[in-house]
């Protein structure tokens, strides 16, 4: 799946199981909301944290919500998500191309 089909796939779902997106400012409530669950999860995965009973190493999941609201907010705000993506990567290669390969504490 692109990320245009992604696109394409969360305003159907929205049309036809969610009435509507939420508004905006919800929507980055809950950005918030779902990446304080990805933290989480990391924190026990990867952190000095174990998970408690009943909590489930759910990684992929965490960030497949991430995502999602990540792409209401894209698609309530008429951001195409793959042009954007497309310039960042730019970006980022125009200003670090030697940065990152030059850091001696990546070495």
């Amino acid at each position: 799946m692109t990320i245009k089909e992604a696109q394409q796939a969360v305003d159907q779902w929205i049309k036809l199981y969610g009435v509507r997106y939420f508004s905006e400012l919800t929507n980055m409530a809950v950005l918030t909301e779902e990446v304080g669950e990805l933290a989480r999860v990391m924190a026990r995965k990867y952190g000095d944290q174990s998970f408690k009973p009943g909590e489930k190493d759910n990684l992929g999941d965490e960030m497949a919500d991430v995502l999602w609201v990540l792409i209401c907010l894209a698609n309530q705000t008429g951001v195409d998500l793959t042009e954007e993506f497309k310039k960042n990567l730019e970006k980022k290669t125009q200003r670090d191309k030697e940065r990152h390969i030059n850091n001696v504490k990546l070495k």
